[in-house]
């Protein structure tokens, strides 16, 4: 069931206006012209091309006037004979049902793609005074961790996080905001109540903004011919753009 709600959603009309570059040796999409603050945008298991990702990284750019990276944590192509996920499965279940998630999971877990998160930030924390972080769903346990220490972030803000555990909010030490849908089978009710326990002792600002009536992936996936999944998508992305005019600028 946690593991269905991570491949399913819809992809969005509208064409990118970044461009592509690297990043301590990972490709990335890029897009804004701040020298001040970036934005790292840690995708989901659909990948850095995923469009998107690439659209709310566009919105973020001109909104919280941040330069927008995308990097490519190479978990969406073929990789080490695994069935990739492409956003193709959304609306093809035989592929979907390929689509395994556990061996994804192994072969991308945490010890394997964090060294990578880790150096984008410090190459993006060497080059622009103030960054911050966003993550959905795969890519949202990792702002936790980048949130963790303060020389490598300024603020992280997470749509519907999975793989999240309860030492990695334990360690918060910077701003963090939380979007969380009512209907999330890997963000789950446990890990809600955790979190709004547990952050607002660690002495750090915290803002956990809640979604009615919508599910896990709407922030990055949801249908925007859909009144309540659009309305909320739209108001995730101003949260979050909100999130890190307030503590980025």
């Amino acid at each position: 069931m946690a593991s269905e709600c991570c491949k399913t959603g819809f992809r969005w009309n509208g064409e990118p206006t970044g461009t592509e570059t690297t990043v301590a040796k990972n490709k990335a999409y890029v897009t804004g012209t701040s020298k001040s603050v970036a934005i790292i945008l840690i995708h989901d298991i659909f990948g850095w091309t995923f469009k998107n990702l690439r659209l709310l990284a566009d919105h973020f750019a001109e909104e919280a006037n941040a330069t927008v990276y995308v990097p490519d944590l190479q978990v969406a192509p073929l990789f080490g004979g695994e069935i990739p996920a492409t956003t193709e499965m959304m609306d093809d279940e035989e592929q979907r049902n390929k689509f395994d998630f556990a061996v994804f999971v192994q072969k991308h877990g945490k010890q394997v793609r964090w060294p990578e998160i880790e150096a984008c930030a410090q190459a993006l924390k060497s080059e622009f005074p103030k960054v911050g972080a966003i993550g959905y769903c795969y890519g949202a346990w990792a702002c936790f961790k980048l949130a963790a220490d303060p020389s490598l972030i300024d603020a992280v803000s997470v749509a519907h996080p999975s793989l999240l555990e309860n030492n990695e909010i334990d360690g918060l030490k910077v701003p963090v905001q939380i979007v969380a849908p009512e209907n999330d089978f890997v963000f789950t009710s446990e890990l809600k109540e955790y979190s709004n326990k547990v952050i607002p002792t660690l002495g750090i600002p915290y803002e956990y903004v809640y979604f009615p009536g919508v599910s896990h992936g709407f922030a990055a996936r949801g249908d925007v011919n859909d009144k309540v999944q659009k309305e909320a998508l739209e108001r995730a992305k101003r949260s979050a753009v909100n999130f890190f005019n307030e503590f980025l600028h």
